[in-house]
């Protein structure tokens, strides 16, 4: 078992199929099935069972897969280590983070980095809180930013700040720009909100159910927009509400195009914490990046 035989199952079942995961890593298809051929020869059971569309992880690929991801991962921080050893002062550095923290917030702290490690090899992939965890525990990402703590065990998850919501509307909302006294008062509206919000703690949507919880009320239109964008275009045309971060759209706040609804005595928040690898390696860049989030994140 060799790590390009680990590489290749690893894209076969993050792609879905032979054919995808050869494109991906720039192979022929017959170059990859022979790969997993051999594999599952010295090994002595299949890895994947062909469905419709694609194939799947069987039984013994699935034992297989969090070792291989782990594998993996290690020879990532290996190649990460001597890189940094022979540069000295740069290397490869990717971070992953929730698509709405990748704005006013990180953006200038990126630079910042940049500016202070211009050699550095700084990447930026953007996901859901989920798969944030996902590419810091698999490797593909050294440093995370997501919403909510992750309490797994393989990983070191701490909380970096409470980043402020915002109940926002279209401009000729009844209720734009004032105050009231109890979300009673938009019990009746449509929301906009991320997807799985009723599962996963992902975004504000979790925030807002609790406090309508509170309230004796469990029932709420909701329609789920998976880009912040979208929410914000069609909240502006009159669709709904949303819950955004108020980071996110200040400058819509200021032209306009957006209007709050302030609601006494209820204050909503999103946790956002820095996620790495339990036990795996950071290098200098590594620690001079999370520590100037740190600091520079309120």
């Amino acid at each position: 078992m060799d790590a390009e035989s680990l590489r290749t199952f690893l894209a076969i079942h993050a792609t879905g199929g032979f054919s995808s995961a050869a494109s991906r890593l720039n192979r022929s298809q017959p170059a990859i099935s022979r790969r997993i051929a051999l594999l599952e020869d010295e090994l002595g059971v299949p890895l994947f069972e062909r469905v419709h569309g694609g194939v799947r992880l069987s039984d013994a690929g699935q034992v297989l897969l969090p070792h291989a991801r782990l594998a993996m991962a290690a020879m990532q921080d290996c190649e990460t280590a001597i890189a940094e050893l022979r540069s000295g002062t740069g290397g490869p550095l990717s971070v992953a983070a929730v698509g709405t923290l990748a704005g006013a917030n990180l953006t200038p702290i990126l630079e910042r980095f940049s500016s202070a490690h211009p050699r550095t090899e700084l990447t930026l992939r953007t996901a859901t809180s989920a798969e944030v965890s996902d590419l810091v525990r698999s490797g593909e990402a050294t440093i995370g930013l997501r919403y909510h703590r992750d309490a797994s065990p393989d990983l070191d998850c701490g909380e970096l700040c409470s980043e402020p919501l915002q109940v926002v509307c279209g401009p000729k909302h009844p209720l734009a720009g004032r105050r009231i006294a109890s979300l009673r008062k938009l019990a009746g509206e449509r929301w906009l909100l991320f997807p799985n919000a009723r599962r996963l703690p992902e975004t504000s949507a979790d925030n807002l159910f609790a406090q309508f919880q509170v309230l004796g009320i469990a029932d709420l239109r909701w329609m789920p927009v998976d880009s912040l964008t979208a929410q914000k275009r069609l909240v502006e045309a009159g669709y709904g509400l949303a819950v955004l971060p108020t980071s996110a759209i200040n400058e819509e706040l200021r032209s306009g195009s957006l209007a709050a609804i302030r609601v006494t005595g209820v204050r909503l928040s999103n946790p956002v914490c820095l996620v790495t690898r339990r036990d795996g390696y950071l290098s200098p860049l590594a620690l001079a990046l999370i520590e100037l989030l740190q600091d520079a994140i309120p």
